[in-house]
């Protein structure tokens, strides 16, 4: 068998082991012991250094874009200058900084009096203080947090790949900035050396008296990353990015590997780690194991090193014997309920949503949606199991944020689900939904209506007895069915005789309806269907020539049609 074969069926096996790891006897390990595990998030935020808002470091808080005015308090607070920046009294200041309130112009008046600290505005005397940053402003601010320069050490263009040579790189990808990247990007420069010394930038704000000197020793603690290639995908690694492996021979929190084994696979143990905010903290545990030691594990399996793994990014233990692999991390899994069945969800078991005003890899949910529906992102698409990786994709929002899409569906939280498993978001206000793999629904091309087809052929109405003959007005009336699916209306304009009768159908998953735009004397439409579940109908009749313009009133955005009566 080729190794690429062998690593192929590996990772089938791994993926039905994951699935079936519960099925394990209770006898074949001794329970795991909790490891100190904390976010990123947890750690800034234990430090004071990222303070959040009223209700601290929330999971709302960390969603929020990061703006330049907040990235300019923190380059202070690593400094220790924040208390002297607030406490400025200089009357000169940015031409915008009346976009924000007393206690924050004293800071942009104290950075227009400071210029050699690197924050002189973007031109014409503005600072624009509540526009979002990106990625490689955000690491130019930390590069010089650690006594780097700029056009000294490093050119602007260049910022990316030198913070990449010092271990800054965690939020490289991620165009404009959330508060969550901030807290992990932070936490890597907090651990990395400050330029021309042997002192992390931590310690020095312990010097300053920025950060409790107790907390500071709380936060010192080993590193999981995720890393990605080609070859492997994405896996977890150590603080100095060496790979981590699994034994396929071991089994939940059981390490069978023994003697020469453990030489040519040392163990991976650490008391207190710290992971970004993609991982999930109660995925880690400690085992003790027969010879005494302690080992890390990752979701009940044990982690290893490869003797051979020479420096960091080498994955030259993938596949050896047939057992051993890189311990792969998906950033998007699967959770299951007896009402829902099978829906996406983040690594952590947090549920992802569909909104079907979207359109294909176009999201249309801005400023309080938002807020209340955060978006999702992750560069760690799935290589194993029953999710596939061309399903994912990432677009670019209007404000340089990415977002993760599943077949070209833009991907979200929403704000009222507060652990792993809830679903609350579910057909909130008829548009919101979580997704099934096998069964999500093909996401609207373009929310531009489609070219009028022909004018659709009635179907015949039911004779009329003989004695009962129609009014001569509606002599010539007749039924015409629409039918509703992947929202569209299947006759986007519908000419009819006046009297007509048109019977709207529903096809799709989801529930749609179908209101008019002309209104009555008293203000209600013309007509209005309910809104129709899958395989449920609903008849309206016209008796007023006229053009009638309709839509769908959860998909309002692009579910629109016309009927003409003559």
């Amino acid at each position: 068998m080729s190794m690429m074969k062998r690593s192929k069926a590996a990772a089938w096996l791994l993926a039905g082991a994951f699935m079936l790891g519960s099925a394990f006897p209770a006898w074949a390990a001794e329970a795991p012991v909790s490891s100190n595990v904390k976010t990123d998030a947890q750690i800034v935020a234990d430090l004071g250094v990222l303070q959040g808002d009223g209700s601290g470091v929330s999971a709302s808080y960390l969603a929020k874009t990061t703006t330049r005015l907040q990235s300019a308090i923190l380059f202070l607070r690593l400094q220790g200058l924040e208390a002297t920046a607030a406490a400025f009294k200089g009357a000169d200041n940015f031409s915008d900084a009346a976009q924000v309130n007393d206690s924050n112009k004293a800071i942009l008046g104290y950075l227009k009096a400071n210029p050699q600290l690197g924050w002189t505005g973007t031109g014409n005397g503005k600072f624009e203080p509540m526009a979002q940053i990106t990625a490689q402003q955000y690491y130019k601010v930390l590069l010089e947090s650690l006594g780097y320069k700029q056009d000294t050490d490093f050119k602007y263009d260049g910022v990316i790949a030198y913070a990449g040579t010092l271990g800054l790189s965690q939020v490289a990808n991620a165009g404009s900035l959330r508060n969550l990247h901030i807290a992990t990007a932070t936490v890597e420069a907090l651990k990395s050396k400050v330029k021309g010394g042997s002192k992390t930038l931590l310690d020095t704000l312990v010097e300053k008296k920025v950060v409790d000197t107790a907390k500071a020793a709380g936060a010192q603690t080993a590193s999981i990353k995720i890393a990605a290639n080609a070859a492997v995908g994405s896996y977890l690694t150590d603080e100095a990015g060496r790979t981590l492996y699994m034994f396929m021979k071991d089994t939940p929190n059981v390490s069978t590997c023994k003697d020469q084994c453990v030489t040519n696979w040392p163990l991976f143990a650490a008391d207190s780690i710290q992971i970004s905010g993609d991982l999930n903290a109660a995925d880690f545990k400690t085992i003790v194991r027969e010879d005494g030691k302690k080992q890390t594990t990752y979701k009940g399996w044990p982690l290893y090193y490869y003797a051979k793994d020479e420096k960091a990014g080498e994955t030259k233990g993938q596949g050896v014997g047939g057992s051993w692999m890189v311990m792969n991390y998906s950033g998007i899994i699967t959770a299951k309920n007896d009402t829902l069945g099978t829906f996406l969800t983040d690594s952590k078991g947090m549920a992802l949503y569909l909104y079907t005003r979207d359109t294909a890899n176009i999201s249309v949910c801005k400023g309080n949606c938002e807020v209340n529906w955060p978006i999702f992102y992750t560069e760690h698409f799935p290589n194993m199991g029953d999710l596939k990786a061309a399903d994912f994709g990432t677009i670019t929002r209007e404000d340089g944020t990415k977002q993760t899409t599943y077949q070209g569906w833009p991907l979200y939280y929403y704000i009222k689900d507060v652990k792993a498993g809830d679903v609350t978001g579910q057909d909130v206000g008829k548009v919101w939904y979580v997704l099934d793999p096998a069964a999500t629904p093909k996401v609207p091309a373009s929310a531009a209506p489609a070219p009028a087809p022909a004018p659709a052929q009635p179907t015949p109405a039911p004779a009329q007895p003989a004695t009962t003959p129609a009014p001569a007005s509606q002599a010539a009336a007749k039924n015409y069915s629409i039918n509703m699916d992947n929202f569209k209306f299947s006759e986007t304009v519908l000419t009819v005789e006046v009297g007509s009768t048109i019977t709207f159908t529903n096809n799709h998953a989801f529930e749609h309806n179908a209101v008019s735009d002309k209104l009555k004397a008293d203000g209600t439409p013309v007509f209005e269907t309910k809104l129709l579940a899958k395989g449920q109908s609903e008849s309206i009749t016209l008796t007023e020539p006229g053009e009638y313009t309709y839509y769908c009133d959860p998909h309002k955005d692009f579910m629109k049609a016309t009927i003409i009566v003559k």
